[in-house]
């Protein structure tokens, strides 16, 4: 993210969690409560512990007038223990009912946890589908950082961002990195408007004065990566030069704005897969609404959302996410630098390769940064202090630093073939900060990276030698 920039939309029903489940004849698998909250460094409340959710299907409604939303959420997960009871992160809507494999299950809330007691207890190793039915108005989360996420309204519509936590403002999910899913979202919306969200749009439906819009993303995504955008688009629908999918959904107040820079999506693509290997995921594009919606752009899964039109050197930044935070997402928020300290060194390789300054270049002019300037030096971008400090410069400029330290070493032929490497070794999956320098290390042995590590991942203020 470039400070996140994210879009929603909703459609009709309830949210319903629908789990296919296997239980004891006696219901006695004597199975204990699975954990609310796993623990992330800095969001401990966040995610859940006991089951791993394979797919969510979401079908809502939203009407922008009354500002009401009604879902249904189908949540199909594996048992990882045996499970009395487990949790599922939801903030503000009214739950309705929630069924565990067709039955009544018993629920309470307490904050954002909503608590569920299926009818008879699951099993380790089973499979289980929660359907949970809610309605309300959803709210807007306002980060440690001061940021707004969760459910934003705009001029015409709405639109929904998660990261770090505010996917739990409108369906209910498992909000922590590490348990990726696929997602089917069905959203209608009052005819006239559109609603755009992740992976493929498989139908568009009118019925009467409503319009439900059916989308399909197959690859594996984090809930803070899910996006619904509804309002009035001006949509445009192209391919690469290899027919990958581009589907473009633009606010008509920034059409003109944002035509010349849009346009370029199908050359940078084709620029990050020489570069990093080829495209994890089954479309691509972008969400532009309107200055003022939302205060950052986010790498939403596929197509990335924007406020306004997007700079050149932003556009870059949350497509090379599409490899670097949406293909391989970190554990927890800890590793943040991951996704931000590999995007910002994108922009320095795109600069590179497109006649700027060269990566060497724009590593000097930061580095000549004075030491006692906390906003570069403040933190490494290995070990943020807490939330707030997440999306801060060290964890961008300074992660990209690290990277640079890294080809430094290595030379450019081995340095690239560890960003593609990578990518690659942890598609669709997750990686955490321990695992990438283990990584690194493997791939250039006989280097010796101890005092990049201690110094410029770990260390306490600026480092001594560029």
């Amino acid at each position: 993210m470039s400070r996140r920039v994210r879009v929603l939309s909703v459609a009709a029903g309830a949210l319903i969690l629908s789990i296919t489940l296997t239980l004891t004849a006696s219901g006695g698998v004597h199975g204990t409560p699975g954990g609310a909250g796993l623990h992330d460094p800095y969001f401990p409340k966040a995610g859940n512990g006991g089951y791993d959710v394979r797919h969510y299907g979401l079908t809502l409604a939203y009407d922008p007038g009354t500002r009401h939303l009604t879902g249904t959420a189908v949540i199909t997960a594996r048992a990882t223990q045996n499970l009395t009871a487990f949790d599922l992160d939801l903030k503000g809507l009214d739950v309705d009912t929630v069924t565990v494999g067709g039955k009544k299950a018993r629920w309470n809330r307490a904050g954002q946890e909503l608590t569920i007691r299926p009818h008879g207890d699951l099993k380790k190793g089973a499979t289980f589908a929660t359907t949970v039915r809610y309605s309300g108005s959803p709210e807007t989360i306002t980060d440690p950082d001061g940021s707004k996420e969760g459910w934003l309204r705009t001029a015409d519509g709405a639109l929904a961002l998660g990261e770090p936590v505010g996917s739990m403002a409108w369906f209910p999910d498992n909000d922590l990195p590490s348990d990726k899913a696929s997602y089917d979202i069905t959203i209608t919306v009052p005819k006239g408007l559109q609603a755009v969200s992740n992976g493929e749009l498989k139908s568009e439906t009118t019925d009467g004065d409503r319009t439900a819009f059916v989308w399909h993303c197959a690859e594996p995504m984090a809930s803070y990566l899910a996006t619904v955008a509804i309002g009035h688009f001006t949509i445009t629908r192209t391919t690469t030069s290899d027919g990958l999918p581009v589907y473009v959904a633009v606010d008509p107040t920034q059409a003109a704005a944002s035509k010349i820079v849009l346009a370029r999506i199908p050359e940078i693509i084709a620029w990050e897969q020489q570069t990093f290997g080829p495209y994890p995921l089954s479309s691509t594009g972008a969400i532009v609404d309107r200055p003022g919606d939302a205060g950052y752009a986010l790498e939403t899964q596929n197509r990335p959302v924007f406020p306004g039109a997007p700079e050149l050197h932003t556009l870059v930044h949350e497509l090379s996410h599409q490899w670097y935070g949406d293909s391989v997402t970190p554990k927890n928020w800890r590793d943040m630098w991951l996704n931000e300290g590999f995007a910002t060194y994108a922009g320095w390789l795109w600069q590179e390769d497109h006649g700027g300054q060269t990566a060497q270049q724009i590593f000097d002019r930061v580095y000549a940064t004075p030491k006692d300037d906390a906003t570069l030096w403040g933190f490494p971008p290995g070990k943020p202090p807490g939330a707030a400090h997440i999306s801060e410069r060290p964890v961008y400029e300074w992660g990209a630093m690290v990277l640079h330290k890294i080809r430094q070493t290595v030379g450019d032929d081995r340095f690239y073939a560890i960003l593609r490497g990578w990518a690659a070794t942890h598609r669709h999956g997750n990686a955490d900060t321990a695992e990438f320098t283990a990584y690194v290390e493997k791939m250039a042995p006989g280097r010796n990276f101890d005092a990049i590590w201690k110094d410029w991942l770990y260390g306490d203020g600026k480092p001594a030698h560029p």
